[in-house]
């Protein structure tokens, strides 16, 4: 089996081609604000940040950088015609009061139903850092996850059962991979499209689940 992993930026794009014209979205910390890069040139997205930004533009060329206008993540950023920058206390409200229409938020565990680990490994000695993500996964209208399928040891961090701590219960309904793109929904998760060379049998023996009807092409 002889299969080509996606890279950070071919998920980001993925994920970018499949917001929808129109839509207020939040770029989560890490992975997520590679999104910001690969926005359609035909339509209008309106990138937010907890931080207190709504009009996000994409990264900003090396000599451009202005460390006063920064993502949530402290990364520099640009700013759009018509953007504005807030009170954080404004954007947490945008959040909480279900004005997003998509967050795109990174990781440690999702399982098969939607449940969201992110914030913390429980793992003694670890700093925890949930920072907006549960304002986030129960705010948005849909909560997006970008991660890769496995560990660095080989485990899969798509599960039956999240064992770290939640940051939301059913929350998630796409995870975009770096090996392939799962729907989720409250009766489990359904593969949407997965890397050539890899069959679905593969990618079932992988994450240890059933999944749904596959469109992967061994």
């Amino acid at each position: 089996m002889s299969y080509v992993k996606r890279t950070k930026d071919q998920i980001a794009a993925l994920i970018a081609n499949d917001m929808p014209d129109g839509a207020v979205v939040n770029l989560g910390i890490g992975m997520p604000t590679l999104v910001a890069n690969h926005i359609p040139a035909d339509r209008e997205i309106l990138l937010h940040s907890e931080n207190g930004i709504l009009g996000m533009g994409p990264a900003p060329a090396q000599e451009d950088e202005d460390f006063d206008l920064i993502n949530a993540g402290k990364q520099p950023v640009t700013l759009l015609s018509g953007g504005s920058y807030f009170h954080h206390n404004d954007a947490f409200a945008m959040m909480r009061g279900g004005h997003l229409d998509i967050c795109v938020l990174g990781a440690f565990q999702v399982s098969s139903t939607g449940d969201l680990a992110n914030w913390s490994t429980g793992e003694t000695g670890a700093i925890p850092a949930v920072g907006g993500a549960m304002d986030l996964a129960v705010g948005a209208k849909q909560a997006w996850v970008m991660m890769d399928l496995l560990t660095k040891q080989g485990v899969s961090k798509l599960v039956e059962q999240c064992s770290y701590p939640l940051t939301g219960i059913g929350c998630v309904r796409r995870v975009y991979t770096d090996l392939a793109t799962f729907h989720i929904t409250k009766n489990g998760a359904t593969v949407v499209d997965c890397v050539a060379g890899l069959s679905h049998e593969a990618l079932e023996a992988m994450v240890g689940l059933t999944l749904g009807r596959s469109v992967c092409k061994p």
